[in-house]
């Protein structure tokens, strides 16, 4: 199945975890590009995360011990950053 990040947008993924041994829970995405760009979910394997850092996404790993809701933050201030700065 895929799922489509839009241009300039950040999403979580966390209802598309399904491995329980899978070390993240949460992954953080962030479409930096002008395109939608197609992720493929449910998320399996760590190896997915270099396979979609490879197709232009920041993506951001939520362990047990990190704060979400600060790392989404973050990462949506450094969106808004980026989107001021095209202007």
């Amino acid at each position: 199945m895929k799922f489509v990040v839009s241009a300039l947008h950040i999403v979580s993924l966390a209802g598309y975890i399904v491995e329980r041994n899978f070390p993240y829970r949460n992954i953080i995405l962030v479409n930096k590009t002008d395109e939608p760009i197609k992720v493929e979910v449910p998320v399996f394997e760590e190896s997915w995360i270099q396979e979609h850092r490879d197709l232009g996404i920041d993506v951001i790993p939520v362990t047990y011990e990190d704060s979400f809701l600060t790392l989404f933050r973050k990462a949506k201030v450094d969106l808004d950053e980026f989107k001021s700065n095209l202007s």
